[in-house]
């Protein structure tokens, strides 16, 4: 089973729409949503959740179709950060817990005191005290202190500093140790998505240009550092996206359609994501 399938899901706003969004998260799975700002992440996260629903299509969570009365139990095995935490700003971190306590059938106290504890957030501070980085690790260790089997983070590292932000990583990674557990998260720092996930979805202006597994779509990619008369000499149809400078030239390619003579080198998902939009731009 998949912990999160989209079909042909569709949203029109005045001047943004999701179009024919289709991908899958497979279970024991990290999958990093990843796009500009305004591409759709967090429209689809709000799909996915149901706080919007889509003109068009079908979503799935943990083998619930999220329009169905039963979804409502499903939520409890979802784990939720979103790009900003909204607790009541009058309530300590304790009282969240507590408030908590009452709303999650499996909610661990022990673990989300623990939490408390490893991200230094005092007890008894004031949420609205609180700094952006505090704020998204409290909601961090609410989302994972009731044992849910699928977590949903729209940029849940944002704000945190590049230590904790490491910190985290490693937290996310360990909680899909266990085959049932599974997670989707977007954010804008590529470099953490490419270290933490399995899965790398890229939305570009509310369409979905690909969902593959990482690996997959690095052995594919490659870069190649040349001149502009190399450039030239490259097959059209291997070049993916390039830039020139007056110092020489640098492109995305497809390992294998390009020669060894051109000394391909290993390609980032930064990379493939700027030069796929760099090669539809010159279109």
């Amino acid at each position: 089973m998949n912990a999160i399938e989209i079909r042909n899901v569709s949203k029109h706003f005045k001047d943004f729409s999701i179009e024919d969004l289709n991908f899958e998260l497979p279970k024991g799975c990290i999958c990093g949503l990843v796009g500009e700002n305004g591409a759709g992440k967090s429209t689809t996260i709000r799909l996915i959740m149901r706080a919007l629903r889509p003109d068009g299509g079908t979503i799935r969570v943990l083998g619930t179709d999220n329009a169905a009365p039963e979804f409502q139990q499903v939520k409890e095995d979802v784990g939720v950060v979103l790009d900003e935490a909204h607790f009541p700003e009058t309530l300590n971190a304790q009282q969240v817990g507590s408030i908590l306590r009452d709303t999650y059938a499996r909610w661990d106290a022990a673990m989300y005191d623990g939490y408390l504890k490893r991200f230094g957030l005092p007890p008894k501070k004031l949420f609205r005290d609180y700094s952006r980085g505090m704020t998204m690790k409290l909601a961090i260790a609410a989302a994972l202190s009731h044992d849910p089997k699928l977590l949903i983070l729209d940029e849940a590292t944002s704000g945190l500093d590049p230590i904790v932000r490491d910190e985290i990583l490693d937290i996310f990674s360990d909680f899909t140790r266990d085959a049932e557990r599974s997670v989707l998260i977007s954010s804008h720092i590529v470099s953490d998505l490419e270290k933490l996930c399995d899965y790398i979805a890229f939305l570009h202006k509310g369409r979905l240009r690909f969902c593959r597994e990482k690996d997959a779509l690095l052995e594919e990619y490659a870069v190649v550092n040349c001149t502009r008369a190399q450039l030239a000499d490259l097959p059209a149809e291997a070049v993916c996206g390039a830039e020139e400078s007056p110092y020489g030239a640098r492109a995305l390619v497809k390992r294998a359609l390009v020669s060894p003579a051109f000394s391909p080198e290993p390609a980032s998902v930064e990379d493939v994501i700027l030069y796929l939009v760099k090669g539809e731009k010159r279109k």
